[in-house]
Order: structure tokens, then C-alpha cells, then sequence
């Protein structure tokens, strides 16, 4: 009797197997699993701006307390002690860390090398001395909201809040330009700023327990309008 020929079918399937063994194979040697190429799904956590949705923050500015501001005699930034030390770093030197690209330290923790974006205006620098750490919610903002009845403890906590969006590093000159105003009175110069600023503006007064005042609300919907 003559030989049948190989099954086609059949040798498709030993192919596919061989091809498949050979995977299996490799990822054990690997130690992994196979990821789809292009689909990285791991990511770099943000460290600028607020971690809230625009929609989150509209629902958290339903919450907020509306008064009139409430500006009682007695402020000092003394109130407020700000850049406290923690493991040989102070708050402005773990700032210029988390928000620098490529941020080399001296054994005193001072940035060496670096650059910073100034997401309030869009300059970068190389020279961590032309940059400011601004409080999103200013320290005297936050006094006239409600921190003048705090203990100086909590006080303190505020000024140096590195868990929500309150610590920008920012280029000198836009922080000095924004002084202690609020949202009715001044908003970055870089207007694509303008809805992560509000966002993280009512992230800090939210979570702080701070008011906001009628013309500050305002100014928080108008911008949240457009976002």
C-alpha cells in the first residue's frame, strides 16, 4: 500500500505547538509574563497639579463652605512655621526633588543639578535659587479662611503639606506676582495652567476644611466652566 501524505492540518498544529512551547519557554526563563508590545501599563505617578478630575472637583466645591472673608488682626508667616526638617531634608528641598528633572543633591540636600518647569508660566530653569515653593492656598489666604483658629501644630502641618497639591516650585517671579491672592484676583500667566490651578486650589481649601468666599467661588466656576 502507498504511503499517505502528511496531514496538512496536522503539521499546521505541530507548528503552532512548537511555536507555543517555545514561549512558554522563554517566559519561564524570563521569570515573567508576556506583556502586549506598545501597552506599558505601568506609569510615573504626576507630581504636578492635583490628583482630582475636574468633575471631582466640582463636586468637592458643592461641599465647600461659602462666607465672607474674614480677615482677623494678628497674622504673621511666623504662625505658620514652614520648611521643617525631615530625614536631613527641609520641605522646599524634598519639593525641588519631587518636581525637578534630574535633581542631583549636595550632603546637605541643596539641589546641584536639575532643571524645573514653572507650570505657572511655562519657563524652565537650571538654577533652583530663581525658583519659589508657592503655597497653592497662600498662608495669609489660609488664615483669613479659617486657619487663624487653629492651633500653630496644625498651623504647621499646612504650610509644610506635602500629601495634597499645596507645594508648587515655581519660578520666583509668578509667585511673587500671586502674593496672597485668591482665584478672584489672580490666576497664572500660562492660561493651560488655569484648570489644574483651580483644580489643586479646591483640592487644599477642601481638604483643609478652608471657606471660600462669594467672589472666590465665582471665579472657581467660571474657570471650571471651560475646563
Amino acid at each position: 500500500m502507498p504511503k499517505k501524505a502528511p496531514s496538512k492540518i496536522g503539521g499546521v498544529a505541530l507548528t503552532v505547538f512548537g511555536v507555543l512551547a517555545l514561549a512558554a519557554c522563554t517566559l519561564d526563563q524570563q521569570g515573567g509574563t508576556a506583556q502586549p508590545q506598545g501597552d506599558d501599563t505601568s506609569s510615573k505617578p504626576s507630581t504636578d497639579g492635583s490628583s482630582l478630575s475636574v468633575e471631582q472637583a466640582r463636586e468637592r466645591l458643592e461641599e465647600l463652605r461659602v462666607e465672607a472673608e474674614n480677615d482677623p488682626s494678628g497674622y504673621d508667616r511666623s504662625l505658620f512655621p514652614h520648611w521643617t526638617s525631615k530625614d536631613g531634608c527641609d520641605t522646599r528641598q524634598v519639593v525641588l526633588q519631587r518636581d525637578g528633572e534630574g535633581v542631583e543633591v549636595d550632603e546637605d540636600c541643596d539641589p546641584v543639578a536639575g532643571s524645573w518647569h514653572s507650570p505657572y508660566d511655562g519657563e524652565t530653569f537650571t538654577d533652583s535659587g530663581e525658583l519659589d515653593i508657592d503655597h497653592m492656598v497662600a498662608l495669609n489666604e489660609g488664615w483669613r479662611s479659617g486657619a487663624h483658629a487653629w492651633t500653630t501644630e496644625k498651623r504647621e502641618r499646612f504650610a509644610n503639606d506635602l500629601d495634597s497639591s499645596q507645594l508648587w516650585a515655581v519660578s520666583a517671579s509668578s509667585n511673587r506676582s500671586k502674593g496672597d491672592s485668591d482665584p478672584a484676583d489672580w490666576l497664572p500667566p500660562l492660561e493651560s495652567s488655569h484648570c489644574d490651578y483651580v483644580v489643586s486650589w479646591i483640592e487644599v481649601k477642601h481638604t483643609w476644611d478652608l471657606t471660600v468666599d462669594p467672589d472666590e467661588e465665582a471665579a472657581l466656576r467660571e474657570v471650571l466652566a471651560g475646563c
